[in-house]
Parts: structure tokens; sequence; C-alpha cells
């Protein structure tokens, strides 16, 4: 039985797999590509990662997931309203997106096919991952009659996670202020209670 690789071995396979993405772009992107920025054979790559491209695709995504939900978080904690946590986080999330390489790749026409292929049994697995990181914050102020009282906390999240997809896909040119007017507008009623939209 050959050898199970070492997390160290993962996370090298990767590093590299990130930056041939961003070098090349996902679709051009081979795993002998990955290999041999590894300076790995790619029978250890394929040991490491028994899904190929397409798991090295998602690795990607989620570790860059998990930096900026780290991020998020933290953002979340210091905001002191709800609407503002809904804006600002929003706004954070589009932003990070935009300027992250390795995300940007993946957003590109040339690239859809080779994403949908890697992600489309892993989405509800990212949508989770996101519900995790932020359900604290949502279910505080539920508690605190900070949303609307009709709403679930689950829903909530989804619903935010669809409309940072969409900012990022359809942008439509709004600078940092025009978008801030928009959520506030009409993602921020459609979540908050109406005394903590005032």
């Amino acid at each position: 039985m050959p050898p199970v690789a070492s997390d160290a071995t993962r996370e090298r396979i990767i590093d590299a797999a990130e930056d041939c993405f961003g070098r090349f772009g996902v679709a051009k992107t081979t795993v002998e590509d990955i290999a041999a920025a590894a300076k790995l054979s790619r029978a250890t790559v394929y040991r490491a990662i028994t899904g190929g491209r397409d798991e090295l695709i998602l690795a990607v995504v989620v570790r860059d997931l998990l930096r900026f939900l780290d991020r998020l978080t933290e953002r979340l904690r210091a905001e002191r309203s709800v609407p503002e946590a809904i804006v600002e986080g929003t706004l954070d999330a589009v932003e990070y997106v935009r300027g992250a390489p390795t995300i940007a790749h993946f957003l590109v026409p040339e690239a859809a096919g080779h994403m949908q292929a890697a992600v489309a049994g892993a989405a509800r697995h990212v949508l989770d991952l996101c519900c995790e990181y932020v359900r604290p914050h949502f279910e505080r102020a539920q508690r605190q009659r900070q949303l609307r009282p009709e709403i679930e906390v689950e829903g909530t999240v989804e619903f935010l996670f669809r409309i940072i997809t969409s900012l990022i896909v359809m942008d439509r040119g709004r600078d940092a202020d025009g978008l801030r007017r928009f959520l506030r507008t009409y993602v921020v009623p459609a979540i908050a209670a109406e005394g903590a939209c005032r």
C-alpha cells in the first residue's frame, strides 16, 4: 500500500495549485504544471489529492474562503449595528473576492466549465461553511430582535451568499459608496428589523 501523503505535502501541492491557477488560469493548468511547481512527481500529487484537478480547485477555493471568513468574523464583531454589519460585511466580501487573483480566475468565462465541474457537488459544503462562521452573529441579532422576526437565520445567510455572488458576477460599476447605498436601500430592509434600520 502506498504511503499516505502528509498534511505538509498536501499544503505544498495546494500552494502550487494556487500559484499555477494565478499564473496560467484554471482552464490551462494541468496536474503536470502543479506537480512541477510543487517539485513533486505526478504520482505523489495523485496520492495526496485523490480527486485530481477538481479537488485541487475546490481546495484552493475553500482555503481562500476560510481566510476571508476569519477576517469577516472579526469585522462583524466590530460593527455596532446589524444594518452596518450587513452592509460592511457584504462590501468586504465583494472587494475581497474581486481583489483575490485566485478566486477572480474562477469567475472568468473560460474557467466556468471547470469551476462548475469542481464545485457542483460541494456547493452545500461551501454554503454550510459560510453558515458556520456567520450563524452565531445572526442568531445573537435575532435574540436581540435586530432581525425581522419571520426570517430564518439559515435562509438569511443563504440570501446574503447569493447577493454577494451576484454582485461579483454582475458588476454594475458602482463604487464603494454606491454599493453601500444599494445595500442599505434593498438588502438591509429584507433582513434587519424595522427599528434596526433607522
